[in-house]
């Protein structure tokens, strides 16, 4: 496909979509808050299919859908599953799992999808005793957003920006573009695919601050406005989700692969965070020359201290560290800076008047993690550092990348993981992994990455054989 037809499927595709919205009767998104809400929106906009969403522990979308007769059934006693089917559940002799779909979550999908309206749920997953699983990514999240109580917050705020590229199929890497950052179209072709979901996006009550071209060829980026953990956590998977199924109807590839192209800079989710105690920003201190609090500075020393040991859940492929090398503007080494994007966290610039916006921004994550177990281990990292009043080191103020090996061990700067092995190696080992994710998650996890650092270890490449055979 050339620009003209790429422009005409994604002017087909958002004609259909607005037509769809108008008839949903919002453009902003539902507002629904309860059952009685779900059932009657339901019956009032001829809801012909509710699919129920879930995540494996590796962040892989689950969905299931159910007819409109079965959705009061499903409020009340969930729906049963195979959980020894999903990658991390349970084992085949202890199986059966139930979804209960969660009523503040439902949004209509905004297109048709067999002819007929969609809506979608999230749903806690429940052992048949009705207790929450504690294997489910989405509970794991909630139950360590509960420990924000004890340190006098109530939110935990989140604002991912997650990275993708566009192809032209899932075949291989053959650009749309070879735009760069900030461009505009027509050097942009992604431009209009992008139009359309962002329109996608906010029709299901997710609100976008901008998007762009990225500084690769064929990269791009959306920015979700913040929003409390859990609920951006759910708003992220269906980002992913969006921004696929989006390219696909448009004739495009979408890839959250952290590193398609050999020699260009990868995808990451540069993540920003901050704790908050109603409207009151934890994180803001006017009296401290970075406009920290002592909350703050003791956070980042978690993470800091944990940051190798996170890395597994942050970064969980083996392409993930395919992007984490010096000279592409991904962080390597774990240290903190303001304005310093060498560094593992950055301190965006304050901002008179704009106390709100004190926080951090953790720049080694990238967009194929699993997003609640990701903010799950960002909060529980900094939280083991405000427990223990953890000392924070003097922020960075030099290109890391230009230090040498022995200067970095001098100023106390270690590294990320060098590939996956060794994050599942550092991970293995780890008390605070372990405590964070559930020792049943825990030791999945390692079991999963393990035979997956494997695969590529016993692989024989292109390159081998190039660099080798002659030997």
């Amino acid at each position: 496909m050339d620009r003209n037809e790429y422009l005409y499927a994604a002017e087909e595709c958002r004609d259909e979509m607005e037509e769809y919205i108008d008839e949903m009767g919002s453009r902003n998104g539902l507002s629904l808050t309860s059952v009685d809400d779900v059932t009657n929106y339901v019956k009032e906009h001829n809801v012909s299919s509710i699919r129920l969403w879930f995540s494996d522990i590796l962040g892989n979308l689950k969905s299931f859908s159910i007819t409109p007769k079965e959705l009061a059934g499903a409020f009340e006693e969930g729906m049963g599953f195979d959980g020894s089917s999903i990658q991390g559940y349970k084992r085949i002799q202890e199986s059966d799992m139930v979804a209960f779909p969660v009523p503040d979550t439902a949004q209509v999908l905004p297109f048709r999808s067999g002819g007929g309206r969609s809506m979608r749920m999230m749903a806690q997953i429940r052992n048949p005793d009705g207790s929450a699983y504690d294997g489910d990514p989405r509970n794991i999240l909630i139950r360590t957003l509960d420990r924000l109580e004890d340190h006098g917050c109530t939110n935990m705020y989140v604002g991912p920006e997650a990275e993708y590229f566009y192809f032209k199929n899932e075949r291989g890497t053959e650009l749309l573009d070879d735009a760069g950052y900030f461009d505009i179209n027509p050097v942009d072709i992604g431009d209009d695919i992008r139009e359309v979901t962002v329109c996608a996006l906010e029709a299901m009550g997710i609100q976008i601050e901008y998007h762009h071209h990225e500084v690769g060829p064929s990269q791009h980026e959306i920015d979700i406005r913040y929003k409390d953990a859990l609920q951006m956590a759910d708003s992220l998977q269906t980002y992913k989700y969006l921004v696929k199924e989006i390219a696909r109807r448009c004739g495009a590839f979408a890839t959250f692969m952290p590193k398609p192209l050999a020699g260009e800079n990868g995808s990451g989710m540069h993540t920003h965070l901050s704790l908050f105690n109603g409207g009151q920003n934890a994180f803001y201190d006017g009296t401290d020359e970075h406009h920290l609090s002592p909350m703050a500075k003791q956070f980042i020393a978690g993470v800091l201290k944990h940051s190798r040991e996170m890395a597994l859940v942050t970064n969980p492929t083996h392409n993930s560290y395919r992007r984490l090398v010096p000279g592409y503007e991904a962080p390597v080494y774990i240290a903190w800076a303001e304005r310093n994007r060498s560094a593992a966290i950055r301190i965006p610039m304050y901002k008179p008047g704009k106390e709100v916006a004190t926080r951090i921004e953790l720049r080694f994550p990238d967009p194929t993690c699993n997003p609640y177990l990701t903010f799950a281990v960002m909060l529980a990292a900094g939280l083991e550092g405000v427990e223990n009043e953890l000392s924070c080191p003097d922020p960075v103020t030099v290109d890391i990348y230009h230090l040498t090996s022995k200067w970095r061990e001098q100023m106390g700067i270690d590294a990320l993981p060098h590939d996956l092995f060794e994050a599942a190696r550092v991970g293995q080992f780890s008390d605070f992994l372990k405590n964070a994710l559930g020792e049943d998650v825990h030791r999945k996890l390692i079991e999963t990455k393990l035979e997956e650092a494997d695969v590529f270890r016993l692989h024989v490449s292109q390159l081998d054989l190039k660099k080798h055979l002659v030997l």
